[in-house]
């Protein structure tokens, strides 16, 4: 098995009424719901655009958290879920259901250990 993240920047979102979020959340639900009952959801969830947002730089030894980040591009990330899924064929089929829920584009990676492996290894 290996862990994939499906993410989308909050830049695609398109314009959405709020008729047209609540049935985006609808259909993501329902989605959220078939990847719980298939065994392959870890974590999915939205960030809150309205929260604070910091950063914290230890290279010095001592953590130093600032505002920000500040980065170039307006894009950044908006939401993301976690999945378990035995290959890149099984993440490409949740991140299209998900991209068909919610109406915008997603972006998927795999990571370079899955947490079982990591679990096992500290174990």
């Amino acid at each position: 098995m290996a862990e994939y993240l499906i993410a989308f920047n909050d830049e695609w979102v398109p314009e959405l009424t709020d008729e047209d979020l609540r049935q985006a959340a609808k259909a993501a639900g329902a989605v959220r719901a078939e990847m719980t009952a298939a065994g392959v959801l870890i974590f999915t969830g939205g960030l809150d655009d309205a929260a604070p947002v910091f950063s914290v730089d230890a290279s010095s030894g001592t953590p130093l958290f600032t505002d920000g980040p500040y980065v170039e591009s307006k894009e950044y990330l908006g939401g993301f879920a976690v999945v378990d899924v035995a290959d890149e064929e099984a993440a490409r089929l949740w991140a299209g259901k998900i991209a068909v829920a919610c109406g915008w584009p997603q972006e998927v990676r795999r990571f370079r250990y899955a947490t079982t492996d990591v679990a096992a290894e500290t174990a």
